[in-house]
């Protein structure tokens, strides 16, 4: 943060009035389940998008960005695609708060993080939160948590151009400290359970596979029209309507999976126990099961190898390791697949040994130099 205001100072010749902070997140199990109306159990991380901002008269904001020192300006007149990627996700913000109606104040800001970007650890949603409290804070607009989440949802959604879920956008806003929040996406009901790690002497350990997440738009997609294709056929099945996956319970869909293309019913399967597992991983949580809770991380990545398939190799291969570490209580993939990061449950004494023994395993086979996060879950975005 001292250097985000430093650097504000030297591009703009004054200190900032103020600065904004949005964490990434990881998701501890409910994966792809976002989008079917289903449950999620995310944890926002210590790792942030900061922005260091100050109000100007007129119309033209200027941003410049510390990690890729770039520079970039434009009217909120006429809020186009930039030239720059990392540009598009500000501007989409933007001009989705302008185009609901709230009065966006021009502004010169610099902006800097270390969500690491490509690892599922979702930099973008971070960043739109964080941009999209800055605007409702110094427009005095008072935006909930939640509106903040829906409208930077809109803007990947619609200006970006990338079909996410609620849940990223949704965990930066309203995340609480020590806490992962059980959040049901089809109306956004949503209540933070504590994780007591440390009383447990247990830590979130997320490693980076090393792998640029690849075919994630083009893949996702696809995923997205399977499910929907299982809903249409489900429902013709079964004689009712069926609105989402999160209708259809397991019996459900043992009874009628043999009428449904293989692949349309590896997917169902996946949507359809996945949310099962959040919901008793909670219960698990709740009662100090940890060992339990373990089980069905390892359980949702299976799932999300064999029937969604949206894992690789390389991550494979890093979760088998993970799971096979002796301080590991469980471990999986997060995020959208092709590649990023995993997650485990791991024994806080046992992390420099799995540091120290196993990652090199994993480079050793691969060829790829995985980097560790030891996480703690932190508050959501905050205006200091």
């Amino acid at each position: 943060m001292a250097e985000l205001q430093q650097e504000f100072q030297k591009q703009f010749g004054k200190p900032p009035e103020l600065t904004v902070r949005a964490p990434g997140r990881v998701n501890l199990i409910g994966e792809h389940t976002d989008y079917n109306e289903g449950f999620v159990f995310p944890a926002a991380i210590d790792r942030v998008m900061n922005i260091a901002a100050s109000p100007v008269d007129g119309k033209t904001v200027t941003v410049y960005s510390l990690d890729y020192r770039q520079k970039d300006s434009f009217s909120l007149d006429a809020i186009e695609k930039s030239q720059y990627g990392w540009a598009n996700y500000l501007r989409g913000v933007l001009k989705i708060m302008r185009d609901a109606g709230h009065k966006v104040t021009a502004f010169n800001a610099v902006i800097s993080g270390d969500v690491p970007q490509g690892a599922g650890l979702s930099s973008s949603a971070a960043y739109e939160v964080a941009v999209a409290r800055l605007v409702s804070t110094m427009g005095s607009i008072g935006l909930s948590g939640k509106n903040i989440a829906l409208l930077s949802q809109r803007a990947e959604n619609q200006f970006v151009g990338v079909q996410c879920g609620i849940m990223d956008q949704f965990i930066s806003a309203l995340a609480e400290r020590d806490s992962a929040l059980l959040i049901d996406c089809r109306n956004l009901e949503y209540r933070a359970v504590k994780l007591n790690l440390e009383a447990r002497g247990v830590s979130i350990v997320i490693t980076n596979s090393g792998v640029q997440r690849g075919l994630v738009d083009s893949e996702y997609n696809a995923r997205r029209n399977e499910c929907a294709e299982g809903v249409r056929l489900l429902g013709e099945l079964s004689g009712h309507p069926i609105h989402s996956l999160r209708d259809v319970s397991l019996s459900d869909l043992d009874e009628f999976s043999t009428q449904l293309p293989e692949v349309v019913a590896r997917r169902c399967h996946h949507v359809v126990s996945e949310n099962h597992r959040v919901l008793a991983a909670v219960e698990k949580l709740e009662q100090g099961h940890l060992r339990s809770l373990g089980k069905l991380m390892n359980e949702s990545h299976a799932s999300l190898r064999d029937d969604y398939q949206v894992s690789t190799p390389e991550v494979d291969l890093l979760v088998n390791l993970t799971q096979n570490h002796p301080g590991t209580l469980g471990a999986r993939m997060t995020g959208a697949g092709f590649g990023g990061c995993t997650v485990a449950i791991m024994e806080t004494t046992t992390v420099d040994e799995f540091v120290k023994n196993v990652l090199p395993l994993y480079e050793k086979q691969t060829g790829r130099k995985p980097e560790v996060y030891v996480c703690t879950a932190v508050d959501g975005a905050s205006v200091n």
